[in-house]
């Protein structure tokens, strides 16, 4: 990637962040930021093995969804990928579907490298990344760090364990020898006893499992039940959501016959 195009992709995260609830180092709750947005955020869990995140423009609005049964940490990131993808890309392209190798950074297409590093540089900011390690770790360019310190920095920021390393590589804070040695001191204590004893968040290396739909998906819903495009078992998962019954809605529905479907796939509908 070019250093113009680093620049600038590094000067609209930086705008980005002056929207959110950033704590000393780190933002407090992606999820939360969003709202009032220039797109709808869903969050619902589709299963580990399904796609991690999605953006698309959706007639006149841009959806924005994650999987909430990858690992929490895993989610943020994934978050910070889709809000590249929609400040950097979606004047040109309605959709983007992200799952392991985009969001791992292992795909070669130009425009999910840029979304990644948008999300580096929305979560992990250099200047930020740099305090951190000045103020935070005691001798840090004398001794190095631990897998304990890097648990801490993961804490800090609200993401990964790999996603730590692989900025700190990137920033040149270590060498893929350090990183490999971290990786290993990583595999032998295991990530969530090492945020355990440093005081971090545990829940980072959890699946949140969260359901979170906007309002205006009722309407979505009411009018794929209407139009047989999902069953009423699916209508009524979705109106729990909001604490309703078929009975709040009774005047907006059409009775007629349904085959099985489930709420997946009308998530899942949003990306045919």
């Amino acid at each position: 990637m070019e250093a113009t195009k680093k620049r600038e992709i590094k000067r609209k995260a930086a705008s980005f962040r002056t929207k959110c609830n950033v704590g000393q180092y780190g933002i407090i709750d992606l999820f939360k930021s969003c709202e009032g947005c220039s797109f709808k955020l869903l969050r619902y869990p589709l299963g580990e093995d399904a796609d991690m995140g999605f953006t698309l423009k959706k007639d006149d609005d841009i959806i924005v969804f994650t999987n909430t049964s990858s690992r929490l940490s895993r989610e943020i990131f994934t978050l910070a990928h889709e809000i590249g993808h929609v400040i950097l890309h979606m004047e040109s392209t309605v959709s983007f579907i992200d799952d392991s190798v985009t969001i791992s950074g292992r795909s070669t297409d130009e425009m999910e490298k840029e979304a990644n590093y948008f999300a580096a540089c929305l979560l992990m900011p250099e200047d930020k990344v740099r305090e951190f390690l000045d103020l935070e770790i005691d001798d840090f360019k004398k001794n190095g760090l631990s897998a304990m310190d890097i648990a801490r920095i993961m804490s800090e920021f609200s993401v990964s364990f790999d996603m730590v390393l692989n900025r700190l590589e990137n920033l040149g804070k270590i060498d893929c020898i350090q990183k490999a040695q971290l990786e290993s001191e990583r595999n032998q204590r295991r990530v969530s006893n090492l945020l355990r004893s440093v005081g971090g968040n545990s829940r980072l290396n959890e699946a949140s499992k969260e359901i979170d739909i906007p309002y205006e998906y009722i309407d979505y819903a009411i009018y794929n039940y209407n139009r047989n495009a999902i069953p009423m078992e699916t209508l009524e998962k979705v109106l729990e959501c909001y604490h309703l019954t078929i009975e709040d809605v009774n005047d907006r529905i059409v009775q007629h016959s349904e085959e099985e479907e489930d709420i997946d796939d009308l998530i899942g509908g949003l990306t045919d």
